[in-house]
């Protein structure tokens, strides 16, 4: 083994690849140059990145490992109970493996191929990443009409909490509430008066009312909401720049 690779790979069982994806590659390019043994396999935790990504270990099983799951901070093992860990593997065997290192860890592990891997990846930036962006908005109306952050923030958590549990119930579609599901195109006019950030409203509006119809909401309430939604775009804009 090479000093200065800075480790010693065993000589069998699975290797994670526990580095940001922008350093998957090169990682492997280097363990790729220290002749593996061929009883060993090499795993990436990346969400975004196929097997591809470890070309260089093509001698070698190649596989991925991916929690749906945060960690922007130290989590405790019981961070993957009840979770799915994104799982795939350029043979069978890896691919059992790998299965059941998952359910070891009390997680749901699922197929997700190269092809569909993007898309998956892109789902959970939705349901993670622009949740918090969506919550910063929210906090960061609240600050305009006098809240500090930490009392929006703690008034708007148990309504995302309480959201979150309906959609767990419920499912997306029957969980859904708040003006646009009701059909109330007044008060959607009104927000778009009010916001710092009018287009971000149409956006998800647009989006809210999709989810709204498929709930149940009647077609002529639908076209009230959408022409609403669509209403005076240009001098909404023009007023925000003022």
């Amino acid at each position: 083994m090479s000093s200065r690779a800075g480790f010693r790979l065993p000589r069998e069982g699975i290797v994670f690849l526990a580095v940001p994806d922008g350093a998957v590659g090169e990682m492997a390019a280097r363990i790729g140059g220290m002749d593996p043994s061929p009883r060993l396999s090499f795993v990436h935790l990346s969400g975004a990145l196929g097997l591809d990504a470890l070309a260089p270990l093509k001698h070698n099983p190649v596989g991925s490992f991916h929690p749906l799951q945060s960690f922007p901070f130290y989590r405790d093992a019981s961070a993957f109970r009840g979770i799915t860990i994104a799982v795939d593997a350029s043979t069978a065997t890896l691919r059992k493996r790998l299965f059941a290192v998952a359910r070891g860890l009390g997680a749901r592990p699922k197929l997700v191929t190269d092809r569909e891997r993007v898309r998956y990846h892109a789902a959970a930036v939705f349901a993670s990443n622009f949740v918090n962006a969506v919550i910063a908005e929210a906090v960061h109306e609240l600050e305009a009409i006098g809240w500090t952050e930490d009392e929006a923030t703690g008034a708007l958590m148990p309504l995302v909490q309480g959201a979150v549990e309906n959609i767990r119930r419920k499912g997306v579609v029957a969980a859904m509430t708040g003006p646009i599901r009701r059909g109330d195109e007044e008060t959607v006019s009104r927000h778009l008066q009010a916001v710092e950030r009018p287009d971000l409203y149409r956006i998800l509006g647009s989006i809210a009312l999709e989810i709204a119809q498929a709930a149940g909401l009647q077609p002529a309430a639908a076209g009230r909401v959408r022409r609403a939604l669509t209403r005076d775009v240009a001098a909404t804009r023009r007023r925000k720049r003022r």
